[in-house]
């Protein structure tokens, strides 16, 4: 899959809306009532600032990576996802996964970074690596090279505890 084809397909991403947003949002009310930890620590609850109305928002997204260095989200939708779009405006964020609850700090990865994560992500969990890339619109053959260079064009974040910062 070249790189122009790849690049063209992620400009139709568009965010849900209307019922099916309200589907995806659906995890934020088991958090809310405290059930949370049932969903495991592959999916965590965001809690963010709103980058027009300074208000509290919230997302539930899936963790890609837990390493020494924090936690890895992917933007299923792209740059244009809300919660994207306001941890870039303000990164100062709190994260709760499984029974914790976390202050930390969301750091965009580079494309490198975000490219050893897909092709480390695709065979540890790949029916979640598929359907990602069918989210966003990638049509990828299986292949660690062909979700090595999905991950180029998929916005990583890095959620680092403010704890372990120095």
């Amino acid at each position: 899959m070249g790189r122009t084809e790849i690049v063209e397909i992620v400009k139709h991403v568009t965010p849900p809306t209307g019922l099916r947003r309200r589907l995806w949002r659906l995890p934020i009310g088991l958090y809310r009532v405290g059930l949370g930890p049932l969903l495991g620590h592959r999916v965590m609850l965001l809690t963010h600032t709103g980058r027009v109305s300074g208000r509290r928002r919230q997302a539930v997204i899936e963790v890609v990576e837990h390493d020494g260095h924090g936690y890895v989200a992917a933007s299923g939708f792209g740059t244009r996802a809300d919660w994207y779009r306001n941890v870039m405006a303000t990164p100062e964020v709190t994260i709760q996964v499984g029974g914790r609850t976390l202050p930390a700090t969301a750091t965009p990865l580079d494309a490198d970074e975000g490219a050893r994560i897909m092709a480390a992500y695709a065979p540890r969990h790949p029916a979640a690596a598929r359907r990602l890339c069918q989210i966003m619109g990638f049509a990828v053959d299986g292949s660690v090279e062909d979700y090595r260079e999905v991950g180029r064009h998929i916005p990583f974040v890095r959620f680092v505890p403010r704890a372990s910062l120095t």
